[in-house]
């Protein structure tokens, strides 16, 4: 059974990466969603996948690549959306 969650990450986490990174370790666990940049400076994500695999990436946020410096990350709840690959938008 398939879960999505909605993330805001805050603190130093556009121009280190955070995007291109967050998509590797999504695809790595089997995950499907989406990665963005916000213009207040965050980074927005929807993750949709098994539960444990959601926990992981959504950890893994916490922490982000080399370079980044989290601050704090906001988690809700979506429905499943049924997506199919995880990809970065503008």
């Amino acid at each position: 059974m398939s879960i999505r969650k909605h993330a805001v990450v805050h603190g130093r986490v556009q121009g280190v990466g955070f995007r291109y990174a967050a998509q590797d370790e999504a695809v790595r666990l089997g995950l499907t969603g989406y990665v963005r940049n916000r213009s207040d400076g965050a980074v927005e994500a929807e993750i949709e996948g098994d539960a444990a695999s959601v926990t992981r990436l959504l950890d893994w946020l916490h922490d982000g690549p080399p370079g980044a410096h989290v601050k704090k990350v906001t988690v809700t709840d979506v429905d499943p959306h049924g997506s199919t690959e995880f990809r970065i938008t503008w």
